[in-house]
């Protein structure tokens, strides 16, 4: 096979290897860089696949791609799936050629969970939701069929739900709560948020897990334990992501729920570094976890690239994440799970706070509609262990 040699390779072509290849080149403007991606895309805004591009007409598809290329002048090979590495001969074998590297980046981020569905129609009219490629199938099935099932009551499932109804298609979106939500907001709040949804024509099936169903190119059918069905024209799974640690694994690096990574990003091996996603770290306010949100992306991939090109430094960026939906924002640092205590704080009927609370420390802060707020919710983590609940109230404004 013929070997090309990279002063800096990444594998993984999402918003982590854009943002890494920047990051390298605020230290290094000349060293040689060079992306495997499996997309038929080069790396874009991943968010507004399931956000802007359906509801703001003036974000339009010009303004998805990121420009990685002409930013940094990588090397971006597209349709090039990874399918091997040895740390110890500095090498990844991918599309019948291997690629030598001074610095390997893994961010290989994770594959979408599909449906347990017989799928006759070939992709057609059963479809996960992650890439540019899944956002143009489904952008033609919403102009072209009448009703789409969403599977999946989490941030993609809810978001695509609120985008297909916004536009005109008659949406059923099936979860296994038994209240949109209830995983991780209040009880209250979570009543509030399903409302948004039955209020704007969405049918709801709660407490409801697809377990079989077929799909043709007439439509789908989703059997739903208990015997129910559910019948569309479409069907759409949010249902999250299977982490891709498979190349990591079997070139011996440590796995632990993601690439095990020290402060700088740094693997198990000598000269392999992680990042977004796929990366197990040690967040300096929350300790280890991995977090599946385009603020780690961005911010840790361009820590690493800095680190690639050999700047040393820990990663002390506690991501947060968020999502929109029907004219609300909703934004959180940390941990969200509605089986923990909690203190509401909220300035009004829209406009509000929720701290989540584990043996009386403040785990995770959920800001609903409270803008420039996130900063203050890091500072609230930070002091956890010294704040008591009565001073939570009002502390964000």
């Amino acid at each position: 096979m013929a070997t090309t040699h990279f002063d800096y390779l990444i594998v993984g072509g999402g918003m982590v290897a854009d943002s890494a290849a920047r990051g390298i080149r605020e230290l290094d403007t000349s060293g040689s860089i060079g992306i495997l991606s499996d997309d038929v895309d080069e790396p874009y805004t991943r968010p507004a696949l399931s956000k802007k591009l359906w509801t703001d007409d003036e974000f339009t598809w010009d303004k998805v791609p990121l420009g990685t290329a002409d930013d940094t002048g990588a090397d971006i090979r597209l349709r090039t799936r990874a399918t091997a590495v040895r740390p110890e001969a500095r090498e990844v074998d991918a599309a019948g050629e291997t690629f030598s590297y001074g610095k390997l980046l893994l961010a290989t981020g994770g594959h979408p969970v599909p449906l347990p569905i017989d799928d006759r129609s070939g992709g057609a009219r059963a479809l996960t939701f992650r890439t540019a490629e899944d956002y143009r199938h489904l952008r033609t099935l919403s102009e072209d069929v009448v009703r789409i099932a969403v599977v999946g009551g989490g941030y993609i499932g809810s978001e695509l739900a609120a985008a297909l109804v916004q536009n005109g298609v008659d949406t059923v979106l099936i979860h296994t709560g038994a209240v949109l939500g209830d995983a991780v907001f209040p009880p209250a709040l979570a009543e509030r948020f399903e409302k948004l949804f039955r209020d704007a024509g969405v049918e709801i099936v709660a407490g409801s897990k697809v377990e079989g169903g077929e799909a043709d190119a007439d439509g789908v059918r989703l059997a739903l334990e208990g015997g129910d069905e559910v019948r569309a024209d479409a069907v759409v799974s949010g249902l999250g992501i299977d982490v891709a640690t498979g190349l990591a694994e079997a070139a011996g690096l440590a796995v632990d729920d993601g690439i095990v990574v020290d402060a700088q990003l740094r693997s198990s091996a000598d000269g392999i570094w992680a990042a977004g996603d796929v990366a197990s770290y040690p967040d300096r306010l929350l300790g280890r976890r991995r977090v599946e949100h385009v603020d780690n992306a961005n911010e840790m991939g361009r820590a690493v690239g800095r680190n690639l090109a050999g700047a040393g430094e820990p990663y002390t960026h506690t991501p947060y994440y968020y999502s929109a939906v029907f004219g609300i924002r909703y934004e959180a640092v940390g941990t969200l799970d509605s089986s923990l205590d909690t203190v509401e704080d909220w300035i009004d009927a829209d406009h509000g706070v929720v701290y989540y609370l584990d043996d009386d420390r403040v785990v995770g802060v959920l800001l609903w509609n409270v803008e420039d707020a996130r900063d203050a919710a890091r500072a609230v983590l930070a002091e956890a262990d010294t704040l008591t609940r009565a001073d939570l109230v009002g502390r964000i404004r």
